[in-house]
């Protein structure tokens, strides 16, 4: 394609993407300069976040700091090339005794208890983990379900260099002809035009644990061979994410009690005929890649390997990714409380706000029953060397 076609190309993406986000966004942006010129209203001054003592901290004196600790060096690996964090790395190595760990973070940390946007303590904590399924390189009747890598025809729009106001997102496309449109969404993809035929990755043989797959992010796939292959996330279509379990509880096939993901699997098994229609109310895709074969866990945002029960997935722009956090929820099996130190490592597109955050339980069946039922209110102290602040304060 010539220079002066891939620059018309890209002014049509840039117009027709940026004309639909700010339909979306509504007043985001001043429309006039008149407008920039209004007063700002007074509101209310609420917490986003504040300094307290180690004491406030629930369960921390029967924690185990070293294997805090330990998850917190995997993030030095990323932490240590920026300045305000090298110290800390620096101090954590050689550290050998829980009683030695624990003297370093309450010397080296400063706890910060975080609030929601309407000054809460309380937020929403979830679990995640890393789905284990069967699957092939090549289709067959046991294996019918494709996995896809990353289309070579998907666009990605960054509009931040245009509107820094919109630097957040990433608009995804394709070319039809001369004109850019939407990217296909989960029906059609699914569908029987196949239009993302020659891009498939692996073959699974149920289409339901290959869309919590799509949830989670990344798995493992056993091959008939006896190998295994770790999956993670490439990319996405550019569609909303719409929850089917928000579905299934509207249509009365569940109560909120009953609401799993073991059991949205168990309804997809005892209506064959129904499951396709369901997940397609979904139009969000997750395309993936293949991990070299001696990765055994799979890299988080911070691009370090995620850590089974310490590591956590957040909000970056709240909680920098790589410092500890401090978690105090339920656990999922038991009546008791879960409290321990954590490590944001990861991200997630329903992982929105200050105290939002989602508990990475690991991989296999196992982790799944774990993640599959946790959905608790908890609370999160933000971990930051002493002298720093969280951001925007």
């Amino acid at each position: 394609m010539r220079d002066t076609e891939k620059g018309r190309i890209l002014r049509q993406i840039v117009i027709l993407f940026l004309g639909a986000v700010l339909v979306v966004l509504g007043g985001c942006l001043p429309k006039t300069p008149a407008e920039k010129m209004k007063p700002a209203q007074p509101v209310a001054s609420l917490p986003q976040a504040e300094t307290v003592p180690w004491s406030d901290l629930p369960g921390w004196g029967e924690d185990d700091p070293l294997a805090l600790l330990e998850t917190f060096r995997v993030s030095c690996r990323s932490l240590r090339f920026r300045p305000e964090w090298q110290q800390v790395c620096e101090r954590a190595q050689g550290i050998n005794t829980p009683a030695e760990a624990r003297s370093y973070f309450e010397r080296a940390f400063q706890p910060w208890t975080l609030y929601g946007d309407s000054g809460e303590s309380e937020g929403l904590i979830t679990g995640y983990y890393v789905p284990d399924m069967d699957g092939s390189r090549e289709s067959s009747s046991r294996y019918p379900y494709p996995l896809y890598g990353r289309p070579d025809d998907l666009l990605v729009i960054d509009l931040s260099s245009v509107y820094p106001e919109l630097g957040n997102y990433r608009l995804r496309g394709r070319l039809d002809g001369n004109r850019v449109v939407p990217y296909w969404e989960r029906g059609q993809i699914d569908g029987l035009s196949q239009p993302l035929h020659g891009s498939e990755l692996f073959w699974v043989a149920d289409p339901v644990e290959l869309f919590f797959l799509q949830v989670q992010g990344s798995g493992r796939i056993n091959l008939d061979d006896g190998s295994q292959v770790m999956v993670n996330y490439a990319d996405q279509n550019g569609h909303p994410y719409r929850s089917i379990g928000a579905l299934l509880l509207e249509r009365g096939e569940m109560t909120r009690d009953q609401m799993s993901m073991q059991n949205i699997a168990a309804w997809g098994r005892a209506h064959p005929g129904l499951i396709q229609d369901l997940l397609d109310e979904n139009p969000s895709y997750v395309f993936f890649r293949e991990l070299d074969g001696e990765v055994c866990s799979p890299p988080g945002a911070l691009g370090v390997p995620l850590t089974e029960r310490r590591s956590l997935a957040v909000d970056p722009r709240y909680i920098p990714l790589g410092a500890p956090v401090y978690v105090a929820t339920r656990w999922p099996d038991r009546d008791e409380p879960l409290q321990q130190g954590m490590v944001a490592q990861d991200t997630g597109g329903a992982i929105k706000g200050r105290v939002r955050a989602d508990f990475f339980w690991g991989i296999g069946d196992e982790a799944g029953e774990m993640a599959g039922r946790m959905k608790y209110p908890g609370r999160l102290w933000l971990l930051l060397p002493v002298g720093m602040a969280p951001p925007g304060m």
